[in-house]
């Protein structure tokens, strides 16, 4: 008799049937969100790296109904969803809208605007990878100082001009903020706990809210597979990318710094794009200011 085969007791609600690469960091994270989440959700997702690897056509990854939307309006489309269950009288079922970073800190910017004034009870979730991963690893609004990208490419000189990226991040936490959000957050791939309390919070606090999470790329940013939750853990131990919890617009939670305190160094060394700051007298220099970049975010927030 053919041996009988168990089934699974339930549907995994972001399968590992993608084709996103080893080590994937927005990949470990959607999964963490989707989990939290739970299968009474509905999906607005962006177009970007985490549409094209869980749903190719006619296939799909995720276990819970999800709308794939253009590259700027994943917002627009997650409130007409809102309005359409308010109608129905079904608020029991959770809106999420989600993207990468260019479609939350440039294409999508204003329609998440237009959501957040409206004041509608829709989560959006950023995958931070920190530049258009999936069109070729260009800048965007999310690219750090100092980052080799195909926009921004760091040269071979000892100049300035030759450090890569000349942008300095776009701080949407301090823009949600600004728009009233009763919950804004960021974690980073390196905490999945910290991912998890968080998406469960966001979606029981009334109104929009905003999670950030900080996604190492393996292709873009020159990793290994292997070290992306490292890499997750040190953007924030250093404070390179502050991980904070605001409610009702009071900070209430952050991840400190350690101390010794951990110097950028250890997190610039682990990525390729960043190779080049190592070279010479100028990047070493870019190196510095990036620190202080890190000193302001611990001083600031009180890391």
């Amino acid at each position: 008799m053919p041996k009988t085969i168990a089934k699974p007791k339930s549907k995994a609600l972001l399968s590992a049937g993608h084709n996103a690469c080893a080590g994937c960091g927005q990949l470990i994270a959607a999964r963490t969100v989707a989990e939290a989440l739970g299968p009474n959700t509905i999906i607005a997702n962006a177009t970007g790296c985490l549409e094209v690897t869980t749903t190719p056509y006619p296939n799909s990854a995720w276990g819970m109904p999800w709308i794939h939307s253009v590259f700027e309006n994943a917002a627009a489309i997650a409130s007409g969803i809102r309005a359409g269950l308010d109608k129905k009288g079904k608020k029991n079922i959770k809106v999420v809208a989600q993207g990468g970073d260019g479609g939350t800190f440039d294409i999508g910017f204003g329609l998440i605007s237009g959501m957040w004034e409206r004041a509608e009870d829709i989560l959006y979730v950023c995958y931070d990878n920190e530049a258009y991963a999936n069109t070729g690893i260009q800048a965007s609004g999310a690219t750090p100082w100092g980052a080799s990208t195909t926009t921004t490419p760091a040269g071979s000189g000892k100049t300035i001009d030759a450090i890569g990226s000349h942008l300095r991040k776009k701080n949407m936490v301090d823009i949600a903020l600004a728009h009233g959000l009763n919950y804004v957050a960021t974690s980073t791939v390196g905490y999945l706990d910290d991912i998890t309390n968080k998406v469960k919070k966001a979606v029981a606090t009334p109104g929009p809210s905003y999670l950030q999470i900080m996604v190492p790329c393996v292709p873009g940013w020159k990793t290994e597979p292997s070290q992306t939750i490292k890499i997750g853990e040190l953007a924030a131990l250093t404070g390179l990318y502050p991980v904070l919890e605001y409610e009702n617009k009071e900070l209430v939670s952050k991840i400190k710094t350690k101390k010794p305190r951990i110097k950028v160094e250890k997190y610039l060394e682990t990525q390729g794009r960043f190779k080049h700051l190592f070279k010479n007298a100028e990047g070493k220099k870019q190196i510095r200011f990036i620190q202080e970049i890190a000193n302001n975010n611990i001083k600031k927030y009180n890391l």
